[in-house]
């Protein structure tokens, strides 16, 4: 007889090998074909709502591995919040206006850019942004990130760029809205200015100078060592080329200067970094002749090193002595704490460099050169009249440009900004910031300093791809008008066609007939050339989307990008929002770090550490770059490498193993038919039941404080340890050689269907297509079964209601140190060659007091959890016989010898009981009851 055939042995169509590559677009077409999430918002309408807003990500180029970690990320969440009984819609985004996108139109372009008209560069604009959509929306929805893909957001959609418009005209009309010659960061290479944001900090080598400039006044009064002589104030700086738009030397009100004796000159500089500048140029010989306060030269003057004018001696508290000299060269066109220390002092905001970085006539004898090369001309002039104390290069952090990574200049130019201080914008961005969860905590102090230090944010970009700074002014006075219907007018001709009518339409078109200044009476008019900071469009998401879309809200419960949008998405969100709405537009912000490689290094075609979304997916499938997302804590900086992978996918093959043998344990069985209460079950059972009832809380908790890597950490020691490495392998003898519907075997079953379902429902917003899979293999569903059957329409299991076991909870924590003794002295025996396999063995157990008593108690317990053929008490061990003395359970001696018997043909335990059945010899007593059940019931 076949006695294989009278086993219940797994069987399941959910295979060992996943095929993901091919298995989730399968799904991914199915999904779309029934518009799997339009049943999903229409089945959870009376549920309460939560909102994460996307912050949009630049229509530009493929999307990285960074792109598809946050994507994961926010998937994951929403995902949780579904099955935790929520409304969670998702509106994916995209930022369509600005520098990058109109770049890359030029280079296409060539020399058609130059003569091209605005609008037909416009149009270009728009279809390469929609080119860009429609492969990035692809590239995210293949991770496996469900939304509204059908409707999503674009900040170059119509209604999204009146929304923009009106938002900014709410400014204007408040007041914040100013307009100013200050210094702001600009590119020379792109021709625009830039905003904090879009500023990075890269190393950058720079000519570091010590400058002498001249005195020619009488010093005496302020000390007598100032007197006569040749005397110079010595500077320090690593940019050359801002000198000839210096008009002050400042100084700190509370420092001690020092007039140092170098050679016949006499040198003004802080005392206390005397030492520092006389290495520094490698003067040797010098003398300090005495030190003053630096108060009384304020307002004194002293000469420009190689233009005809004086620079004035000025007092600001951020004069360090860190650094330099302690007397700090100030170009109030150059710099923000010198132009704000220009306008105390009455100076000229003096920029003399154009647009595209080159000196204009105000520069002296240097029109005409171009910034940074000039720096070599300026130093060699100086060197050769003297006026250059000493010169070396520095390495150091500098600004870049975001988009063509050149280094950028602070200039001076007429610009339109927000202010941070009217309607007290800043005070009131502070006392929000308080009101607003932030993960991690850190976040707050981030973006709190950031707010508190900023400067006005400069709005103008001299560019064409964006939404226009919506202002008409009168030529003859500069008079903005300020109007409810020219607002009107703007915001039906943008709703109708788009920020194009402004480059459409002449101004007239705007303003009502008749229209005159009301300052000084002209009727001649025109309108702001300069579109707006992108920053401003993404901004105002939470206008344009949040309060419009009707399943939406504002503010959002979240917002969640990488750890850079502190200064931001986050930033120009949270001003827009409360300039105009006293509020931020979120209750919480949670932050991720950057992805990096494996060693923490930043990603980087030229270095060729860059892993692309595409070919993980290629090799490996969406599901592991899913659980990648879950194992990373995304607080920090976030590895990824081969190795990496490699281990998140031998990972997820543990755990779909596990699935896979519980699935194929559960063919026959009906938890209607065949569930057993909880309380009836044996206590392994009961037991496996709590190490669940523990997972879940564990589980549950972690999705709703985001902490994700707690997730794939318990799902990963539930499936590898608890329960293949433990109660699998003790029930398999069960599941397998027990009567079919027998009491042991449908109990077993019991606990495994209840852990099985709660597993793919906890695990369904991280590994979505694994879920989904085991999930119709678990309830016997098909293609043609309802989408609505599925792991997308439940929630999280219920929490246990039950209170822990602790009794319980310490006997098996207790026994499970025991069997782990046992299989350590298994293991020596099968090295010795006594025993092969554990169901060879006899287990023999000595110990006494207590501990005896406790064996004793639970011995039947043992045997099933050691899995061996004989457990039996030992008496009278000899040291020779002992097998293995325990050093874990103090007292217990094991001693492993073969179990007599003949091992069992279908159970494979040795018994001494096979044999003894005439029908089947070749069977222990149970399998042989067993069988002989089964015959019974196929004669009946």
């Amino acid at each position: 007889m076949d006695y294989r055939a009278t086993l219940n042995l797994p069987q399941t169509a959910f295979n060992m090998k996943a095929n993901l590559t091919q298995k989730e677009p399968m799904l991914l077409k199915r999904w779309e074909k029934e518009d799997l999430y339009a049943q999903i918002q229409e089945s959870a309408q009376n549920k309460p709502l939560y909102v994460l807003h996307d912050g949009p990500p630049y229509a530009n180029g493929h999307i990285h591995l960074g792109t598809a970690f946050n994507k994961i990320l926010k998937d994951i969440i929403l995902k949780s919040k579904r099955m935790a009984g929520f409304r969670a819609p998702y509106i994916p985004g995209w930022d369509c206006h600005g520098l990058p996108i109109e770049h890359n139109v030029d280079l296409e372009l060539g020399e058609k850019k130059k003569t091209i008209p605005i609008l037909s560069k416009r149009g270009a604009c728009r279809k390469y942004a929609e080119k860009w959509i429609k492969t990035q929306k692809a590239e995210f929805k293949r991770l496996g990130v469900l939304g509204d893909w059908d409707a999503p957001y674009l900040t170059m959609d119509y209604a999204y760029e009146a929304a923009i418009a009106r938002e900014f005209n709410k400014f204007l009309h408040s007041g914040s809205v100013i307009r100013n010659k200050k210094p702001v960061y600009w590119c020379s290479t792109c021709t625009t200015a830039l905003a904090e944001a879009e500023v990075e900090y890269h190393d950058h080598r720079s000519p570091s100078i010590y400058v002498k400039f001249p005195v020619v006044d009488d010093f005496s009064d302020v000390s007598p060592v100032l007197a006569g002589g040749k005397l110079f104030i010595v500077i320090w700086t690593t940019t050359p080329w801002t000198l000839p738009a210096n008009l002050a030397v400042a100084f700190h009100p509370e420092c001690v200067y020092a007039a140092v004796q170098v050679g016949d000159e006499t040198w003004i500089l802080a005392q206390d970094l005397v030492a520092a500048v006389m290495a520094e140029t490698g003067i040797k010989e010098y003398s300090i002749s005495g030190t003053f306060s630096a108060r009384a030269l304020e307002n004194r003057r002293c000469r420009h090193p190689f233009l005809d004018r004086d620079s004035l001696l000025v007092l600001a508290d951020y004069v360090t002595t860190d650094a330099g000299t302690g007397c700090v060269h100030t170009a109030p066109g150059h710099g923000a704490d010198d132009y704000l220390t220009g306008l105390r002092y009455g100076l000229d905001i003096l920029s003399p460099v154009d647009n595209e970085g080159i000196f204009t006539s105000e520069a002296g004898p240097y029109a005409g050169q171009h910034v940074p090369a000039v720096n070599k001309v300026i130093i060699a002039d100086m060197s050769a009249s003297g006026a250059l104390a000493h010169q070396s290069d520095i390495n150091h952090s500098y600004p870049h440009c975001w988009r063509c990574k050149k280094p950028v200049m602070y200039r001076a130019t007429p610009q339109w900004f927000i202010s941070m201080e009217n309607n007290d914008l800043r005070a009131r961005s502070l006392d929000n910031i308080k009101k607003v969860e932030w993960t991690p905590a850190w976040g707050m102090q981030r973006i709190y300093a950031m707010i508190e230090g900023r400067p006005d944010w400069c709005l103008s970009r001299q560019r064409s791809w964006g939404v226009p700074i919506t202002i008409i002014s009168c030529t003859a006075c500069g008079e903005i008008v300020k109007s409810a219907a020219l607002v009107q007018k703007i915001d039906d001709l943008f709703s109708k066609e788009g920020a194009d009518a402004w480059f459409r339409h002449g101004v007239e078109v705007f303003l009502e007939p008749d229209t005159k200044c009301g300052s000084c009476g002209s009727t001649s008019f025109s309108k702001e050339e300069d579109i707006l900071d992108v920053w401003f469009d993404s901004g105002v998401s939470h206008a344009a989307v949040c309060e419009e879309r009707p399943e939406l809200r504002s503010p959002a419960d979240l917002y969640l990008e990488g750890s850079d949008q502190h200064r931001g998405w986050f930033h120009s969100a949270l001003l827009t929002s409360v300039g105009t709405r006293d509020r931020a537009p979120f209750l919480g912000v949670l932050t991720h770090g950057y992805v990096v490689d494996g060693q923490g290094k930043k990603m980087s075609k030229s270095v060729g550490n860059v892993v692309a979304p595409g070919e993980v997916i290629e090799k490996y499938g969406a599901e592991i770059l899913r659980l990648w997302v879950s194992s990373e804590d995304y607080r920090d900086d976030v590895k990824v490498s081969d190795e990496i992978l490699r281990q998140v996918s031998d990972s997820y093959r543990k755990i779909r193993n596990t699935i896979r043998y519980m699935l194929g344990n559960l063919s026959d069985f009906n938890p209607e038919q065949h569930r057993i209460d909880r309380a009836e079950l044996p206590e392994l059972d009961r037991w496996a039941l709590a190490k669940y009832d523990e997972l879940k809380a564990k589980v549950i908790q972690a999705y709703e404080k985001f902490e994700f890597h707690a997730i794939y950490q318990g799902l990963n020691y539930f499936c590898g340890t608890t329960l293949s490495a433990f109660y699998l392998d003790i029930i398999k003898d069960r599941l397998y050689a027990s009567g079919t519907d027998s009491f042991p075997r449908r109990a077993a079953q019991t606990a495994l269907f209840e852990m099985l379902d709660g597993l793919l429902r906890l695990m369904m917003p991280v590994l979505t297509f694994t879920a989904t899979e085991a999930w119709e293999s678990l309830y016997g569903l098909t293609d043609s079964s309802p989408l609505s059957k599925g792991i997308f329409f439940a929630e999280f299991p219920g929490l246990s209601e039950q209170q822990t076991d602790t009794a319980m909870e310490a006997r098996w924590n207790r026994l499970i140190r025991i069997r782990s003794e046992i299989t350590k002295a298994l293991e020596i025996a099968r090295q010795e060659k006594i025993i092969g396999h554990p169901l060879e063995a006899e287990v023999r157990l000595q110990a006494d007091g207590e501990l005896a008593d406790f064996l004793a108690q639970e011995w039947s317990t043992i045997k099933e959890i050691s899995i061996v053929s004989v457990l039996a008490k030992e008496q009278g061990v000899t040291e020779a016989d002992v097998t293995f003395v325990s050093e874990e359970v103090e007292g217990l001696v094991v001693r492993v010898l073969p179990a007599p018997g003949q091992k069992c043909e279908r159970c494979w335990i040795r018994s001494t009981t096979v044999g003894e059945s005439s029908d089947h010899p070749q069977l222990c007593d149970r399998c042989a009851a067993v069988v002989g059940c089964i015959e019974l019931q196929k004669g009946a």
